[in-house]
């Protein structure tokens, strides 16, 4: 994987299906957003399509759902391949959504999380982590850790997992907020001491961070369908507490200003970042990219300069397909470094 160049100054060049449903989803996010700073979760229930978990397999893969915690709706769902295969990866996945919308029984995330099982192949935990602005941070990164810690449960190994599940190769992935939980969980698992369970990968897929500052790409690409400014304003509004120190800047946001931790002391897995180069948020996930590098990690950056942010989702796009298949690489090149004693 090498780094790519700085993207092209480009209109998008989209199916007119795809095109359809940005339209439609930025339509049904902007009436689902009250100015009160509340969201009407009545109207989203009737507009998001869902799909049940299946425990016959559907294109190779099949799906349980597995819960965690009940008080908190804390659950996720189980994709298994069904093709024979010894010691699979896990990969534990965030869904995006901006920390306030979308679900692991969301229809889209179903589909991905298939392709990612039946593709790398590999053992998918699509995480549902509570949502904001009805559970603000830190409840979202509690979840995700949580959902770890009980993956490394001798019982839930024997349980609920497939025999060849091989936690000892585990990768945290998510696209755009499931990118940022993702960093954010890597950083306590690097913490934790597990008995089972070693996280050696981040897949981070245009993932969501931000700060006060107006970025290049930010200004350029403010109206920008799914995340124009003003939405990603009013999610990260939603998603912090308020009080003293809730601004753009804080560290759940910004993790690459002098109010983040500084990680290079601690044994965070290789990650790979993948860019569009259509998406408002491309500075900040550059800045990423630089602040891994700078603390000595191992890091790789993907761009696909002529698409938007969440392109990956839609599988009319070729590059939906490229990405999966640098996923595939990327986690079969840190599989081969484990070394099984």
């Amino acid at each position: 994987m090498e780094e790519a160049s700085k993207p092209q100054k480009a209109s998008p060049s989209l199916p007119w299906k795809t095109r359809l449903v940005l339209s439609l989803i930025s339509t049904v996010t902007d009436a689902c957003c009250r100015r009160d700073g509340t969201v009407n979760r009545r109207l989203i229930s009737l507009l998001e399509p869902k799909v049940p978990a299946n425990p016959n397999p559907i294109n190779g893969v099949k799906t349980h759902d597995i819960t965690v915690d009940p008080s908190r709706n804390l659950w996720f769902r189980l994709f298994v391949p069904t093709r024979p295969s010894d010691n699979l990866p896990v990969i534990v996945f965030f869904h995006g959504g901006g920390f306030v919308y979308l679900s692991s029984n969301n229809k889209s995330y179903d589909l991905v999380c298939r392709r990612f099982a039946r593709k790398v192949p590999t053992i998918v935990v699509s995480v549902n982590y509570r949502l904001a602005p009805e559970n603000r941070y830190p409840a979202q990164y509690d979840d995700g850790f949580d959902v770890l810690q009980f993956l490394d449960h001798v019982e839930t190994r024997r349980q609920i997992l497939p025999e060849n599940a091989d936690l000892s190769r585990c990768f945290l992935a998510g696209d755009s907020a499931g990118g940022n939980l993702a960093h954010h969980v890597s950083k306590r698992a690097s913490h934790s001491n597990f008995r089972q369970l070693k996280v050696i990968g981040l897949v981070a897929i245009q993932p969501f961070f931000g700060g006060e500052e107006r970025t290049e790409s930010e200004m350029k690409l403010k109206d920008a369908h799914l995340i124009s400014v003003s939405r990603t304003d009013w999610m990260w509004r939603a998603f912090l507490p308020p009080g003293v120190g809730s601004d753009r800047d804080h560290a759940a946001i910004n993790v690459t200003n002098s109010r983040a931790a500084d990680i290079s002391g601690l044994d965070f897995p290789a990650t790979i970042i993948f860019v569009g180069g259509l998406d408002p948020l491309q500075d900040w996930q550059r800045r990423y990219y630089e602040m891994l590098k700078r603390s000595g990690k191992e890091v790789y950056l993907v761009e696909y300069p002529n698409m938007i942010h969440a392109f990956y989702v839609f599988p009319e796009l070729p590059e939906s397909t490229q990405l999966i298949s640098e996923v595939k690489d990327f986690v079969h090149k840190q599989c081969s470094k484990v070394v099984k004693p």
